[in-house]
């Protein structure tokens, strides 16, 4: 049907339409002679309708509602309780995307939206729902990224607003859709998941002994699973806005201190991954530098730690620990003290780093980003080879001990609260999924072939592990000599993916300390270099007393765990259940046992001695 014979249509049934660009709180009928009468609309009415039919209703965000006055053209409200409590009409609209808004008995119709219609009003409203549902300024201009918890968020935004109509009728709604299948969604999910927890695996399963450390994976994968589709849910309900991330479902529904809290928590997300980052390049620098120049002055080989397994080359460092020897003592090796893994590499690495902190831009960096496909497909494939040239070695008595649970389990299961965390994000990187209705399928798949691969990395090493399973490092390289050809390529293929993105964790880090403080984007370059050098000291300095990048993983994985992957994601689909009208007291009971989960979790942290 054409546009003329849909005007034509909506002419004989009495509805004059104009363009809008979210749910109607206005409605104008017209009669014969043209005249428009406004019909007034029950407040307690109108909100129970909307709670109603939540799925295509932003109900909490008046954000992207406007008034329509008597020339059809539309005013943005000031603030969401204004729009709430001004005299409730309903404005015209394009008959051709909301037929039907009035029952025969002159009220409100349920809307249902086809998907790409919602999807490409929510895009064109995008800066009234920020105005309004941010009390921030900072959040109007914070560079490509800063609107977003990541920067994954700013390119889908982007990439979103370049594809609207300019003159904004939307009747071209078609390539408004995401255009990412549900196969490059799962495997931007596990993708995004994995990192630098893989190292440690082996680790955290040793802490906790083999079998429970299955059933803790398999558990901690499932509860994840669960409370990031709950956040899908609750993003849902809420209208499935395009800059609708955690922060700003908090401050929807729960309130202003739920939003500070999130940002608190995923500063402490941030701010652990650099730490992390910065002890695993720092290792990775000095074992690269040393192999580098043994090989060219054809030096002989020296460790750190002399502990030796010449059957199957490798290293045992804690065996130099429990015989006295102190990790400072002996932590250079050919280059001498000016080369130290403790003491000197990580103001090196500060050096090399720091000065590619200040960029303008971070859209250098992002080219590099399917370097971490790359490493990940590497440290499997290391995995895989090293484990098959051992073979099993696992005796009749630590087969018989694998079933008990080690009082150090809590160290697994902090550790696992970060490598299955994706919850900051998750909202953001399942909207460009085409299919929005396999959301949920597409993360179970995402989140199955995460545990699989922890499992391929974590149960295969520890398995094969040939020495004693003591010596089993929280940074799997450490096993393995400096000239152990495949233990260079990944230290080597780490090391430049680490590097590159690295600036991208600063920034965001940067970027959200920044808005914390500054209540609008005008703070100078001054201020920038300062805040990076804060961030790069910390860094230098935990890299120098705490080099242990299990220990940091665990207690980041604890803190952010308790609020985004445990009560987060609870509270808001309780608070969503309360306003359906659909909550009881077993789910009630039910959710509010996850966060009791994350604070048993967290607390554990602090009674664990892991080295």
């Amino acid at each position: 049907m054409d546009k003329s014979a849909r005007k034509g249509q909506s002419k004989r049934e009495g509805l004059n339409y104009s363009n809008s660009e979210s749910t109607p709180l206005l409605l104008s009928s017209s009669g014969s002679s043209g005249s428009q009468a406004n019909v007034q609309l029950d407040e307690t009415d109108r909100n129970h309708r909307i709670l109603r039919h939540s799925e295509t209703s932003d109900f909490d965000s008046s954000s992207v509602t406007s008034s329509i006055n008597a020339s059809g053209k539309s005013s943005k409200p000031t603030t969401r309780y204004e729009a709430l409590n001004r005299p409730k009409t309903v404005g015209t609209y394009g008959s051709n995307k909301f037929p039907g808004l009035l029952t025969k008995d002159g009220r409100v119709a349920p809307l249902k939206l086809p998907p790409h219609a919602l999807h490409a009003d929510l895009g064109r409203e995008a800066k009234y729902y920020y105005d309004i549902e941010s009390d921030d300024p900072a959040t109007d201009d914070q560079g490509d990224y800063g609107k977003n918890e990541n920067f994954v968020g700013g390119f889908f935004m982007q990439s979103l607003q370049s594809q609207e109509h300019e003159d904004g009728d939307g009747d071209d709604l078609d390539d408004l859709k995401p255009k990412q299948s549900s196969l490059v969604t799962i495997f931007s999910v596990w993708n995004t998941i994995l990192g630098s927890s893989m190292l440690t695996m082996p680790w955290g399963i040793y802490m906790a002994g083999f079998v429970p450390a299955i059933i803790l994976i398999l558990t901690m994968s499932a509860l994840c699973l669960f409370t990031a589709y709950k956040l899908l849910q609750v993003h849902k309900y809420h209208g499935g806005g395009t800059k609708t991330g955690v922060m700003e479902l908090s401050k929807a529904l729960l309130g202003g201190w739920a939003a500070t809290t999130a940002k608190i928590f995923s500063v402490t997300v941030l701010l652990g991954a650099n730490i992390a980052y910065w002890i695993l390049m720092s290792n990775f620098l000095y074992n690269s530098v040393n192999f580098l120049y043994d090989t060219i002055l054809n030096l002989p080989l020296m460790n750190a730690v002399t502990f030796n397994n010449s059957e199957f080359n490798l290293l045992c460092p804690k065996d130099d620990m429990l015989n006295g020897t102190d990790m400072y003592e002996n932590s250079f090796d050919n280059l001498g003290p000016v080369w130290d893994l403790y003491k000197t590499v990580p103001i090196f690495l500060a050096l090399l780093v720091f000065p590619f902190l200040n960029f303008n831009t971070t859209t250098f960096f992002t080219k590099f980003n399917s370097l971490g496909t790359v490493a990940i497909v590497y440290l499997i494939v290391f995995v895989a080879v090293k484990s098959a040239s051992w073979g099993v070695n696992m005796n009749k008595i630590e087969w018989e001990d694998s079933w008990i649970l080690r009082p150090t389990f809590p160290v697994l299961a902090g550790m696992l609260s970060l490598s299955f965390f994706i919850h900051n994000i998750i909202i953001t990187i399942m909207q460009s999924n085409r299919n929005q209705s396999k959301n949920g399928r597409d993360l179970t798949i995402a989140y199955a072939l995460v545990t699989i691969t922890y499992i391929i990395v974590g149960i295969v090493f520890y398995i094969c592990f040939p020495l004693a399973k003591r010596c089993i490092e929280d940074n799997l390289l450490n096993n393995f000599h400096k000239n152990d050809g495949l233990t260079v390529g990944a230290r080597v293929v780490l090391l430049f993916q680490l590097f590159t993105v690295y600036p991208l964790i600063a920034y965001m880090l940067r970027t959200q300390l920044l808005t914390s403080v500054f209540k609008a984007n005008n703070y100078n370059r001054g201020m920038i270099i300062l805040v990076n050098l804060v961030i790069v000291t910390i860094c230098v300095l935990f890299a120098i007393f705490l080099p242990h990048v299990g220990t940091i993983i665990r207690y980041t994985g604890a803190i952010s765990g308790l609020i985004y992957v445990f009560t987060l994601p609870s509270l808001l689909h309780l608070v969503v259940s309360y306003r359906r009208g659909t909550i009881t007291v077993y789910k009630v009971l039910l959710y509010l046992c996850v966060p009791l989960i994350g604070v048993i979790n967290l607390i554990s942290q602090f009674f664990i001695q892991a080295y």
